[in-house]
């Protein structure tokens, strides 16, 4: 008689399926490696089936690793439910594990600064607010929501806009001071040191600003971090471009040629099969009704 393999072994085998690694993998489940392989090594042996190719880029689900795949996606709906409706208390609270991808600048500047009452209000969630360099998946269920720079053009999502934002240059006074006059654009090609991303570290095209000021303008002090850039830009490294509710919010920063002005937009994204969980329907009200608040930080006058 075949053994039911044990749940941890289906969680591992459904990192791998996301991470398309074992080691990330591993590391996203807060195991090691060995650990993960030996979970993976016991499942298919328990149910006689080899789960993954072996690749020189990592784990490629074989036929009957998707088929294995859309099965255990069906019982982490049904557990996530079941925590929801069988398990929040007595008072009758969210419980669980909520994953928000967000990016960086967005993350610690509008949401980290409120999260405190959402958190307060869900005593049981346990929340995970990623925010990095790049964005975690709901398609690929590596995340409930994320907050992204441009609508996904595919995927079992559901996505809509959040909001617009706006980003221009900024600078230090000391800086501005020390420097040559910028009457236009032009100038800033001309003995200016210009701070922005690290080009072959960019996550979204929409990151690419500079360009977009002036045709040719690169970068000489660069960072993947836009929170290290606006450190750089006010301890006077050089002239960037910073979103408005980081830059208007540090007294340091001056604007610089404020009306060549950027607009962005963060799209909400969550996946089709759990969009409709309390939790994630939860959290996403309470982050609608945050960027309405926010609004005149996001998009000034």
């Amino acid at each position: 008689m075949m053994q039911v393999p044990d749940w941890n072994d289906y969680q591992a085998f459904l990192a791998i399926a996301r991470a398309g690694q074992l080691a990330r993998a591993a590391a996203a489940m807060g195991v090691d490696a060995t650990t993960m392989g030996r979970r993976l090594r016991r499942l298919e042996t328990r149910i006689g089936a080899t789960l993954f190719e072996h690749t020189r880029e990592g784990q490629v689900l074989t036929e009957a690793g998707e088929a294995m795949l859309a099965e255990v996606e069906a019982m982490e709906r049904a557990a996530s439910r079941i925590a929801e409706h069988g398990g929040g208390g007595a008072n009758g609270s969210l419980a669980g594990l909520l994953r928000v991808s967000l990016s960086e600048g967005f993350a610690s500047w509008i949401v980290a600064p409120a999260l405190h009452a959402f958190a307060t209000a869900h005593p049981r969630l346990v929340i995970d607010l990623v925010a990095s360099s790049g964005f975690l998946s709901p398609s690929k269920r590596e995340a409930d929501l994320a907050v992204t720079l441009s609508r996904p053009r595919a995927g079992p999502v559901i996505a809509g806009k959040l909001s617009d934002y706006a980003l221009r240059l900024y600078a230090s006074p000391e800086y501005l001071a020390d420097h040559a006059p910028l009457r236009r654009a032009g100038d800033l090609a001309r003995g200016h040191s210009l701070v922005g991303y690290v080009p072959d570290l960019l996550y979204a095209p929409e990151l690419r600003y500079l360009a977009e000021i002036e045709p040719g303008l690169a970068a000489t002090v660069r960072s993947s971090s836009i929170n290290a850039q606006h450190r750089l830009i006010a301890a006077g490294a050089g002239i960037g471009v910073l979103p408005c509710f980081i830059g208007d919010a540090d007294a340091r920063l001056v604007p610089v040629l404020p009306e060549r002005r950027i607009t962005r937009s963060f799209w909400l994204v969550m996946h089709k099969d759990t969009h409709s969980l309390a939790r994630v329907q939860a959290f996403k009200v309470w982050l609608n009704a945050l960027v309405e608040r926010e609004r005149g930080r996001l998009l000034p006058a």
